[in-house]
């Protein structure tokens, strides 16, 4: 199935109309520099459909006289609310505004347009000669797509890959992101097969899960890349910067480092792929022409985390014409996941023969990446190899960074493919408790809540707590202190973060007398430290046994990319230490059990010399508990639980921190919770009762049976396709949705998946696509017919006003069932063979 529609100008936006225009108007004032030079540029790039102008003459451009699909704006701010009026009376609905526009999000949306910028660098589509960019050079074709907030980036890229024999499929200047964003430009490049690899330069996203939500379906089929400028100067502490690559890293999109290490991963990732198969890949091999280069190789390879294929070949001086037949047997014989052939100069304007070259570009196997070494001789061979179309670079150190690229690739690709396991953490919370003792709170006129309210939420969710009892006065203290038994820790009851450095804090208390004269001491302490503080009584909690490893599990917010769970190590010593991994609510078990997979203490979960091991699934379980917390209550917002002791019998939250947020406020997370909400038991007419409820990652075992359970036929029908089993990657498409621009209900009865019903948002517009089918054994019962309903429904609460179904014209019992529905039929105008089943909702 397409989501792309075609461009047809007076029925409303179609992205088509941004991406793929038949008709383009340049609105140009001559006294704006932009406008020269984009009417330059839209001239000379070959533009196949028609130019027009006004407001200036320009040689290549007619007269004004059609309907445009899209309109560059190129007029000072006081002319531009106008001319967006007369644009969209004129049928006119896509706008690109390369100049400055304050207020443009406004003034497009008063018009009715979509709009693209302000200060965008322009937007250029090389199949079809379309260049309407402030680029300073013509475009070279290519498979490379830039999107781009930047100006002053995009035209360095561009002059980069002209040099490096890069071209592009597109350019999208996103500029300041007021209407049109990042979603609908990687939407539309997810479906363009001549995009082989995507740069993403980001300053600003506007919508979150939108972004995520396009991201992660384009990274699906090629790589795509992304580069945050100012990162560490908006946040030197590296959480911003850590938080970014968590939400990347969840969409399979590859974060880099600098503008550099950017454009090195897009040259490798260009011209090579990763290896594919079993096993982690990362092994190398290395090739040289000199042992002291291939030595360098070697070391830069250990650096990056990468594994030696076997030592280092040399084929001496001399031997360049070898080099193709030297590689082959590395590259086809299975034992490397990437291989790096090494030349060092030996003669003056050495560059590879013409031979050599079509010896290197017949080679297959594993990525083969070329180290053409130094700038007078080398420089023209690494021309000639990227000519070619092979991985060239400039040093050893350059060329083991780019299969480390590869691996990360690799890593990015499996991880989007990986079917989780059925087994699901049930998570059945005291929702009413937290939900009183919030309101509680509030009633009181605060936000912060008390130590031991942050743990009663936290035990509320099934998290393990210290046993604790509060006190009014030191008299209660030495009560509860008889009542509970040694040893004991007294706290101080107050709102105050780092209480024991404050004298609020008294550990290893073993009698009741010394409770009393702890606590009397402690009130006079933290008077005469902090006169002005509110002490509201003591906590008094069984003091947990030593040897525990201090665990750190706290969860904020990132300005642009929303709710954010950290794990690292806890104590006293936590933000010193600098070991926390962070990622994106909502987690699962096999995300948490990665998530303490990053940090460096993970090491000594298993136990280290005389360090006993610890329960790393019970600190798992607590991270999924915690995400879950946040889900169903996005007014929190910020918790910490330092420490959370960890030994071999499980996890114990000792002490916690829990902030609210302002009446009214709530959390938008990147990633669209599971809506847990929308699960439903019904039944059907021979009396079996399933349940109707979203799909999951979960189900992926689940979905694939299904599919074996179809009948040929029925394949046909659903997937236009005979294949036999789901591949992996399209299981883990099918049930790893977003919930949000796409929604899949299954019918579930004893583990066994009966029926799915399938909504696809179209972007940046009010369609849907649908698709249904059940199991042989369920036609009839009328379960289709209900899972249409729900689809239906998500659909209607999403801002759907048009479902669209793509069935074959032989189809007959699809066909009869969607008429049954009222849906209306008419053929496809792009395959005879396809009916168009259309619904008004």
């Amino acid at each position: 199935m397409s989501l792309i529609m075609e461009a047809r100008p007076g029925v409303g936006f179609r992205v088509a109309a941004l991406f793929r225009p038949r008709a383009v108007l340049l609105l140009a004032d001559p006294a704006l520099p932009e406008s020269a030079l984009l009417a330059r540029n839209l001239a000379a790039g070959g533009f196949q459909g028609r130019l027009m102008i006004e407001g200036m003459a320009h040689e290549g451009f007619g007269p004004a006289e059609d309907v445009p699909d899209l309109a560059v704006l190129s007029l000072p701010p006081p002319a531009q609310a106008e001319a967006l009026q007369r644009l969209a009376a004129r049928g006119c609905r896509a706008v690109v505004a390369p100049v400055a526009a304050p207020g443009l999000a406004e003034m497009a949306r008063a018009a009715g347009v979509r709009a693209l910028g302000e200060r965008s660098f322009g937007i250029a589509v090389t199949e079809i000669g379309l260049n309407a960019t402030l680029a300073h050079a013509p475009l070279r074709p290519g498979r490379l797509a830039l999107m781009t907030q930047s100006a002053s980036i995009a035209r360095s890229v561009l002059d980069w890959a002209e040099a490096e024999g890069l071209g592009f499929s597109h350019v999208i200047g996103v500029g300041a992101n007021d209407d049109i964003g990042f979603a609908a430009g990687l939407d539309w490049l997810a479906r363009d097969a001549r995009t082989g690899c995507v740069l993403l330069e980001l300053r600003r996203i506007k919508n979150r899960r939108e972004f995520v939500s396009a991201a992660r379906a384009t990274a699906r089929t090629r790589p795509v890349l992304a580069l945050r400028p100012g990162v560490r100067a908006e946040d030197p502490s590296g959480l911003g910067e850590a938080v970014m690559e968590a939400l990347l890293r969840r969409a399979g999109v590859l974060s880099a480092g600098g503008l550099e290490d950017w454009l090195a991963a897009a040259e490798t990732l260009a011209r090579a792929r990763p290896r594919e198969g079993p096993g982690p890949g990362d092994r190398i091999a290395i090739l040289a022409n000199g042992r002291g280069v291939a030595r360098l190789a070697a070391d830069a390879a250990l650096r990056e985390g990468l594994r030696l294929a076997g030592e280092p070949l040399s084929l001496g001086p001399g031997e360049a014409e070898r080099i193709a037949e030297a590689l082959a047997p590395l590259l086809r014989g299975g034992e490397a996941d990437a291989v790096v052939a090494l030349h060092a100069p030996e003669e003056a304007a050495e560059r590879p023969s013409a031979a050599l070259l079509a010896a290197l570009a017949r080679l297959r196997g594993a990525p083969l990446l070329l180290a053409w070494m130094g700038e007078g001789a080398g420089r023209a061979g690494r021309a000639a190899l990227a000519e070619a179309g092979l991985a060239a670079f400039a040093t050893p150190e350059a060329a083991v960074r780019g299969a480390a690229h590869l691996l990360a690739e690799r890593r990015n690709r499996a991880a989007a493919a990986e079917l989780p396991p059925a087994d699901i953490l049930e998570v059945t919370p005291d929702r009413e408790r937290v939900r009183a003792l919030f309101a509680a709170v509030r009633a009181e006129g605060r936000l912060d809540l008390y130590e031991d309210e942050a743990l009663s939420v936290l035990d509320a969710y099934g998290v393990p707590v210290v046993e604790g009892r509060r006190a009014a006065t030191p008299a209660e203290a030495a009560l509860a202190a008889h009542a509970m038994g040694p040893p004991l820790v007294l706290k101080a009851r107050m709102l105050l973060a780092h209480k024991s450095e404050h004298g609020g804090v008294v550990l290893n208390l073993r009698e009741s007398g010394a409770v009393r004269e702890a606590a009397q001491e402690m009130e006079r302490e933290i008077a005469a430290r902090l006169p002005a503080a509110r002490m509201d009584g003591f906590l008094l909690q069984r003091q947990a046994p030593r040897g525990a490893l201090e665990l750190r599990l706290r969860a904020g917010e990132d300005a642009m990319f929303g709710p954010w769970i950290g794990f690292g190590q806890g104590g006293t010593t936590a933000d010193l230490a600098r070991d926390e991994a962070v990622e994106m609510p909502p987690l699962n078990l096999p995300l948490a059990h990665a998530l303490i997979a990053r940090t460096r203490l993970s090491r000594l979960l298993p136990g280290w010399r005389d360090r006993p091991a610890v329960a790393e699934p019970a600190i798992a379980d607590s991270l999924v508990r915690l995400s879950q917390l946040l889900v169903d209550f996005p007014e929190i917002a910020s918790l910490a639980v330092n420490p959370l002791l960890a030994t071999a019998a499980g996890v114990l939250a000792v002490d916690a921190e829990l902030a609210l947020r302002p009446a009214g406020e709530a959390a938008l997370h990147a990633i669209a919770p599971y809506p847990a909400h929308l699960a439903e038991r019904w039944t059907a007419r021979d009396g079996r009762v399933f349940e109707l409820r979203p799909i999951r990652p979960e189900d992926a075992a689940a979905q694939g049976a299904f599919f074996r359970a179809l009948p040929a036929e029925d394949v046909r029908f659903r997937f236009f396709s005979t294949m036999k089993e789901l591949p992996p990657p399209l299981l883990a498409r099918l049930t790893q949705i977003d919930y949000a621009r796409e929604m899949a209900f299954v019918a579930m009865r004893e583990g066994r998946n009966h029926g799915t019903a399938r909504v696809i948002r179209e972007p940046l517009g009010n369609s849907a696509e649908f698709a249904v089918v059940v199991t042989p054994d369920a036609k009839g019962t009328g379960l289709a017919r209900r899972l249409m309903e729900r689809a239906e429904e998500w659909a209607r609460s999403q801002g759907v006003s048009e479902l669209v179904g793509h069935v074959l014209a032989d189809n007959q019992p699809m066909l009869g069932f969607v008429r049954k529905l009222g849906y209306a039929l008419r053929r496809s105008a792009e395959d005879a063979e396809v009916m168009l089943a259309v619904k008004r909702l």
